[in-house]
């Protein structure tokens, strides 16, 4: 099981810094291509969003790998469910139903990872 929560963890954690990284550093308009819900959403809510998912990224890796407050990891990943859960009512609420299967994969993901750690505290 630990192997197979850091696998989950390892793909998650690299996916959420990449995706909040750039929410975080770019701009609405560069923003806008990829993620065409950014237009409705006010730029500081964007920002709280990439901040949200670079530090459940961290909190996968971090407390598990230091030994420090581990069940931090399952707090982590429960927030990474939570963001998938608004992530596909966004796309809902806008008619895009047929973009919602990576919020699905993540959400399994992250559901997988809640699981997977929970065997470990």
């Amino acid at each position: 099981m630990d192997v197979a929560y850091w696998i989950v963890a390892a793909l998650l954690a690299a996916f959420y810094l990449y995706a909040g990284g750039i929410k975080i550093l770019q701009s609405q308009e560069r923003l806008q291509p990829m993620m065409g819900w950014v237009d409705r959403v006010p730029m500081p809510v964007v920002r709280l969003i990439g901040t949200l998912e670079v530090l459940g990224a961290a909190g996968l890796v971090l407390p598990p790998l230091t030994g420090i407050a581990p069940w931090l990891a399952v707090v982590a990943a429960t927030g990474l469910v939570l963001i998938q859960v608004g992530g596909i009512t966004v796309h809902v609420s806008r008619g895009e139903t047929r973009m919602i299967g990576l919020n699905i994969v993540l959400l399994v993901a992250a559901a997988a990872a809640v699981r997977l750690g929970t065997t470990w505290l």
